[in-house]
């Protein structure tokens, strides 16, 4: 481990990221289970993004905010996963300080960009089943510009504010981490530094770009479940929450475990749960994010339809299999 001498303290130059040490016998299967999860991930991450941008058909500010976040997800996994897939096959666990904190930058920076997308979002899903008649006009693509950039810049003036006050702490006790991520609160408590000042503007980071997106998003929620139990059809009541539903189920994965890590208490008891809990949200999320949009939302299952037919065309290939009679693109007995 390197040190520096500063007076009679130890500065310490490198940290120890435990991870999931504690199973060395599963570090194998850990990888390639890891490893799987990061190629789905960011394979399915970058076929939205290229279906919203190349479908003409997906260009609605609902697919606008969907291939923003599939972006964010290909970002997000690519922060903690390979630093961690890494480590699981090397054994080698250290990371540098710097690294540390550049690794917590850009966690903390996607992290309240994927808060405020999901707000904006549930509000476009909030004004599309609630004021239909005036969806086209609010959310119109100027508006939708602004909503996703501010949702970038709320990242980066969150992020960069909390980055910098670490950046500030020194480091002179043990070195161990016991996450798998350099998150906020382990890298703190092995601070010699006084960290009120970082705790009181943590706390206020969070109720200003973390907090206010999250009441948007159930109170847009909220107002989308009461319009559609007033729907009087069965038939229209589906059709409503199929809208919002592959939404639904992503915010409350993402939501449901992120407040389980963040507002229960610190505590010996609770830390393995916790670094359990926090796989769902920074690496389950991304992956079931497209997953969750392409099996049950109709419109991407079309494009993509739309797309291997395309590629299939330029190729040549669906020429060949046409003329042997095995694709007729659902029209005949081998559709696909």
């Amino acid at each position: 481990m390197a040190t520096t001498e500063w007076g009679n303290q130890t500065s310490i130059s490198e940290f120890i990221l435990l991870g999931f040490g504690n199973l060395p016998e599963l570090q194998l299967l850990l990888f390639l289970l890891f490893l799987v999860v990061y190629m789905v991930t960011v394979a399915g991450n970058i076929l939205i993004v290229a279906l919203v941008v190349a479908d003409q058909h997906l260009h609605t500010p609902m697919y606008f905010f969907l291939g923003n976040l599939s972006c964010l997800e290909t970002c997000y996994s690519s922060t903690i996963l390979p630093r961690m897939l890494a480590s699981l096959l090397t054994g080698d666990k250290t990371i540098s300080v710097r690294i540390c904190i550049m690794q917590y930058y850009f966690f903390a920076f996607l992290l309240v960009v994927e808060c405020c997308l999901f707000s904006v979002m549930s509000y476009d899903r909030y004004l599309a089943i609630c004021k239909p008649l005036h969806y086209a006009a609010l959310m119109n693509g100027k508006f939708c510009l602004q909503l996703a950039t501010g949702s970038w810049i709320s990242g980066l003036l969150a992020s960069g504010t909390m980055t910098s006050l670490m950046s500030q702490l020194s480091f002179c006790g043990p070195n161990q981490v016991d996450h798998f991520l350099c998150d906020f609160t382990p890298v703190k408590n092995l601070s010699c530094s006084d960290t009120r000042l970082m705790d009181l503007v943590a706390f206020l980071m969070a109720a200003i770009f973390t907090f206010p997106p999250f009441l948007v998003t159930l109170a847009s929620y909220v107002c989308i479940i009461v319009t559609i139990l007033r729907v009087p059809s069965t038939t229209g009541r589906q059709k409503a929450f199929s809208t919002c539903s592959s939404h639904l189920i992503v915010v409350t994965i993402f939501y449901g475990t992120l407040m389980i890590v963040y507002v229960l208490p610190d505590t010996n008891t609770l830390r393995v749960l916790n670094k359990v809990f926090s796989l769902f949200y920074t690496i389950l999320t991304p992956m079931a994010n497209p997953l969750i949009y392409s099996l049950r939302n109709r419109e991407v299952k079309e494009a993509l339809r739309r797309a291997v037919n395309a590629f299939l065309m330029f190729t040549g290939i669906e020429t060949g299999l046409k003329a042997k009679g095995l694709c007729t693109w659902g029209k005949g007995r081998h559709s696909w």
